[in-house]
C-alpha cells in the first residue's frame, strides 16, 4: 500500500495535477511515517460501519482516556540559532537547580516560570497521576534502599564526586521524545515517577509546544547534532546543576548521543545513568520498514521528491490526510505496536500525537536520520549505568539496532521485548517504568521502593 501511495504522489510531484492532492495527502501521511520513522499509533480499527460513526468513536476515546493530561512547571530554553523550547518540570520539592522558587504542579497564567516569563496555559490544578490521583497519594514509606538492596547513604559517595554543591542538587531525569510525537509520550513513566524524582521533559523544535526551527525557517537543514545542542540548552535553563540521568527514545536517543559527541565533558562530570529506548545509532538508511527490499529502494528513489513537494503543500496535504484519517490509522498503528490488543485510549493517544506533527516537519526531518551516525559518540556512555531497551517488532528503529549498541556497551543492560513495537513505553509500560527504576537504582539516586505502580493501560487492568 504504502509503495503505491508513493509513486502515486510522486506523479502528482511531476505533473503537477491539482486533482490528485488527494491521494498525496494520503502517501504523506505513509511516507512520513515510513521513511522518517514518526512513532505514532492508532486506537479504533477500521469498522464496517459507516464514517461518521468512527469519528464519534474517536471523540469518544479522546475524552475517555486521561493520556498527556499531565503538566509540570512550564519555562523555555533558547537553542544557539535563537529557537525557544518548552519544557516542563516535575519537581517533588518544589525547588532545587532552574526551579526558580515554583512547585511542580500547574503554573497559573501569569505566573513566572523557569528560564523564562512564559506563562502557563490551561494548567490548573494539581500534578495527577495516570490513574487520577495525585502524587501525594503514592505511598512511599519505608527506608530508602537502591536496586541491590543497599541504603541511599551508600550511594552518597557517587554523589559527592560532583562536589560540595552539586552533592546536595537533586537528581534530575531528562526526558527526550522522538519524531512525531511530544513530551507527553512518557506519560506513564512521568506518573510513576511523579514525587519521587525531578523530570524534565521537553519538546523537540518543531514539535508540541516548542517554536518551529528559526534555522530551518532561514532554510538549514535539521541534523541530529542541533538536536544535541538543543538538548545542552534545556539542561543549562532547567537543570544547571546536580547529576542527570538521559532518557531518550527513538529520535530522543540520537538526541542524547549527538549530546555526548559534543559535549563528553558534561558526560564525564553530571550524567550518572543513560537509557536508550527503541533507538539507533546510525545506519538508518539500510531500514526497510517491513518492506520487500525491492518496494523499499523504490520508495527510496523517490522519497526527498515526494517529501519537497509534500512539505511545500502542507494545507492541501493535511486536508488529504484528514479526509483519510480511517486508512491513515491503519498505516500508523502498524508501524507503531507489535500487540494485537493495544488499549484503544492508549492507541488512539498516540495518533493524536503524530496529528500532531505537520507534513512539513516531516519533510524537513528526514534527510537528517539518513544522515544520522553516532556510533563513535557511545564511548561516552561506556563507564554509566547505561539500560537499553526495544521491542522485537520495532519496524522503525529494528531491536538489532539496539543489539548494536549494547554490543558497545558490555555492562549496559539490554532488554528486548517480546510482543513490542516503537512505542513500547506506551504498549507496555510497567515494564519500561520498572526497567527505569532500576537504572535509577544503578545509578544510585532513586530507591526502587518508592516508585509508584503507574504504567497499566485501561485494557490491561481490566484483565
Amino acid at each position: 500500500m504504502a509503495r503505491t501511495a508513493t509513486r502515486t504522489a510522486a506523479e502528482a510531484a511531476e505533473a503537477g495535477a491539482p486533482g490528485t492532492w488527494r491521494r498525496a495527502g494520503l502517501a504523506g501521511a505513509a511516507i512520513g511515517v515510513i521513511a522518517a520513522g514518526a512513532a505514532a499509533g492508532v486506537a479504533v480499527e477500521r469498522l464496517t460501519v459507516g464514517r461518521g460513526l468512527r469519528k464519534k468513536a474517536r471523540l469518544a476515546l479522546d475524552a475517555a482516556g486521561p493520556y498527556g493530561a499531565l503538566r509540570g512547571t512550564p519555562g523555555t530554553a533558547r537553542a544557539d540559532d535563537g529557537t525557544e523550547l518548552y519544557f516542563e518540570v516535575d519537581d517533588p520539592q518544589g525547588e532545587g537547580p532552574g526551579a526558580s522558587g515554583a512547585s511542580s504542579g500547574s503554573a497559573a497564567p501569569g505566573t513566572p516560570t523557569i528560564g523564562s516569563q512564559q506563562t502557563g496555559e490551561g494548567r490548573a490544578g494539581p500534578p495527577r497521576t495516570a490513574d487520577g490521583g495525585t502524587a501525594a497519594d503514592e505511598g512511599r514509606g519505608g527506608p530508602s534502599r537502591t536496586a541491590d538492596g543497599g541504603t541511599a547513604a551508600a550511594a552518597a559517595p557517587r554523589r559527592k564526586l560532583f562536589g560540595r554543591r552539586a552533592a546536595v542538587a537533586p537528581v534530575t531525569v531528562v526526558f527526550s521524545h522522538g519524531y512525531c510525537l511530544n513530551q507527553d509520550s512518557w506519560h506513564f513513566q512521568r506518573a510513576a515517577l511523579r514525587g519521587v524524582v525531578r523530570t524534565v521533559h521537553w519538546d523537540q523544535r518543531s514539535h508540541g509546544r516548542s517554536a518551529r526551527g528559526s534555522a530551518q525557517a532561514d532554510g538549514e537543514q535539521v541534523t541530529i547534532d542541533q538536536l544535541g545542542r538543543d538538548l545542552k540548552a534545556v539542561i543549562d535553563a532547567a537543570a544547571p546543576e546536580g547529576p542527570l540521568v538521559l532518557v531518550g527514545h527513538s529520535m530522543g536517543g540520537m538526541t542524547v548521543m549527538a549530546l555526548a559527541d559534543q559535549f563528553p565533558e558534561l558526560i564525564r562530570e553530571r550524567v550518572v545513568g543513560v537509557a536508550l529506548v527503541g533507538t539507533s545509532s546510525g545506519r538508518m538508511g539500510e531500514v526497510n520498514f517491513g518492506l520487500p527490499v525491492a518496494g523499499m529502494n523504490a520508495v527510496r528513489r523517490v522519497l526527498p521528491r515526494v517529501l519537497r513537494t509534500l512539505g511545500s503543500q502542507a494545507e492541501l496535504v493535511e486536508r488529504g490526510r484528514r479526509a483519510t484519517a480511517d486508512l491513515f490509522a491503519g498505516v500508523v498503528k502498524r508501524y507503531s505496536f507489535g500487540s494485537r490488543d493495544v488499549d484503544p485510549a492508549v492507541a488512539r493517544f498516540a495518533e493524536r500525537l503524530i496529528e500532531g506533527t505537520p507534513i512539513d516537519v516531516v519533510a524537513e526531518f528526514y534527510p537528517a536520520f539518513q544522515d544520522h551516525d553516532k556510533t563513535a559518540a557511545l564511548r561516552h556512555f561506556a563507564d554509566l549505568p547505561v539500560l537499553v531497551l526495544a521491542g522485537v517488532k520495532d519496524l522503525v528503529t529494528p531491536s538489532s539496532h539496539s543489539e548494536a549498541i549494547a554490543a558497545l556497551l558490555p555492562d549496559a543492560a539490554l532488554e528486548i521485548v517480546p510482543d513490542a513495537g516503537h512505542l513500547v513505553m506506551l504498549e507496555h509500560p510497567e515494564l519500561v517504568t520498572k526497567r527505569l527504576e532500576e537504572l535509577l537504582g544503578r545509578a544510585g539516586t532513586v530507591p526502587p521502593t518508592n516508585v509508584g505502580s503507574h504504567g497499566r493501560t485501561a485494557q490491561q487492568r481490566g484483565r
